[in-house]
């Protein structure tokens, strides 16, 4: 065995190692037995024994059926785990793996997984949220437009929704990707660079967006509205999508039962979303203000399509590898693959 694949197998024995603490940290909780038919779901497959679900702060829907136990109450025979990421890249990362069955992310990493040939497919996806993200200047920073990120540092972390809202920002303001200083961080220690004044901007996504607003009042050079769409992808193992498909339209019924509760009980489920993270109610509120109605579905072809912009804008900036062909990695339920939609890759 070379060096690298040695690195690579520590590499993922470490992270799964850190998920385990993770899990243990969190209280995971399930029932521990499984295999018995979906009651309630379509068809009549056998649950899975184990459904791991990776969700960030941002994510809703998922931490509306996380505290409301919807899934557990449901599916009492399957052992559903709760896993907390600080961003999609990690989350997809841990998917890749196996340490995961299904997960929610922005538009940038998958694309960056798909680039690096990790085993999952897009199950879903949520409308786009268009004014949760921004690219935040300080107050009295002499920054104006977003011609005046050349030759700035931006924090941001790589391969997340935001990296891709600052590519299109720096395209509205006719700049190259090399005239600014990426500098990547994850959220938490991005907001702490941001503060100290160690970089000049900061490309974020909500909670960390309404959080940073609330406490410093920030200015934001640009929010996605016009640049970047934004969109919430659902992604699954490979595995699970071919041998749990009821599971999958079952997770698709909670989470668009989640949604609705958030649209209708909005105290209820800002109490319940501030409880779960520890986020003060206030930005709890202002969060699920910008966040549209986000029923969920499978991919449509303009999704697919605006999917595909998010991965040739990547490559074409050497940001991945080789090109990659978003459509080939969407999961469709058998009822519906007599046909497939096809979006050219551009060269």
């Amino acid at each position: 065995m070379g060096l690298a694949q040695r690195s690579l197998n520590a590499g993922r024995r470490s992270l799964l190692q850190l998920l385990a603490v993770t899990a243990g940290a969190w209280s995971l909780s399930g029932p521990i037995t499984g295999g018995s038919a979906w009651a309630q779901s379509a068809g009549s497959g056998k649950a899975p024994e184990l459904l791991r679900i990776g969700y960030q702060k941002s994510a809703a829907n998922l931490v509306i059926l996380k505290q409301q136990g919807a899934l557990e109450k449901r599916f009492p025979q399957t052992k559903v785990s709760w896993i907390e990421f600080p961003a999609g890249p990690q989350l997809l990362e841990a998917l890749a793996v196996g340490a995961l069955e299904f997960g929610l992310t922005g538009d940038a990493p998958p694309v960056f997984a798909q680039a690096a040939d990790k085993d999952l497919v897009y199950v879903g996806a949520e409308p786009p949220k268009p004014d949760s993200s921004a690219i935040l200047v300080l107050k009295d920073s002499p920054l104006r437009t977003l011609a005046d990120l050349k030759g700035k540092k931006v924090a941001v972390q790589k391969g997340s929704s935001a990296h891709y809202l600052v590519v299109r920002a720096l395209e509205k303001a006719n700049l190259k990707w090399s005239d600014i200083t990426p500098i990547y961080l994850a959220p938490a220690d991005a907001r702490a660079a941001f503060e100290r004044q160690s970089v000049d901007a900061w490309a974020i996504w909500d909670p960390f967006y309404a959080a940073t607003e609330l406490a410093i009042q920030p200015r934001a050079l640009a929010t996605g509205r016009g640049l970047s769409g934004n969109n919430s992808f659902y992604l699954a193992s490979k595995p699970f999508a071919t041998q749990h498909p009821e599971a999958i339209t079952a997770l698709f019924e909670e989470l668009t039962n989640a949604d609705r509760f958030a649209q209708e009980h909005r105290p209820e489920a800002i109490k319940l979303i501030a409880d779960f993270s520890g986020l003060d109610a206030g930005v709890v509120s202002l969060f699920l203000q910008r966040r549209p109605r986000s029923p969920v579905g499978l991919l449509g072809a303009n999704t697919i399509a605006d999917q595909q912009r998010v991965a040739d804008a990547f490559h074409g900036l050497g940001l991945i590898p080789k090109p990659v062909r978003v459509s080939q990695i969407v999961w469709q339920p058998p009822s519906v693959r007599t046909t497939t939609t096809t979006i050219p890759v551009k060269p």
